[in-house]
């Protein structure tokens, strides 16, 4: 059975290696139908001030042997869109 370090490591590699850009943090990491599902954010585009910049959303699968199954972009927001309004949606 993988960590959740080992999930971690191996969605930022792919992130790296297949998307060709520079991953900055895993930001969840979860079991899905036996395999694990991973979300990490990327730096797509920089710009001046850094609260403008565009940051992606990566959804990275991996099936229970720990080998990828899949990824896609599902999010672009600026840096400076925290999200904070969706997230007292989704507590009330």
């Amino acid at each position: 059975m993988a960590d959740f370090e080992s999930i971690g490591k191996n969605a930022m590699d792919v992130i790296k290696n297949s998307v060709k850009k520079e991953p900055l943090s895993v930001i969840s990491i979860n079991s899905k139908g036996g395999g694990w599902e991973a979300l990490v954010e990327v730096l797509e585009r920089a710009a001046v001030p850094d609260t403008q910049n565009l940051i992606g959303i990566y959804r990275v699968m991996f099936d229970k042997g720990n080998k990828l199954s899949g990824y896609r972009r599902i999010e672009v927001r600026r840096k400076a869109d925290t999200g904070a309004e969706e997230l007292e949606e989704e507590t009330k």
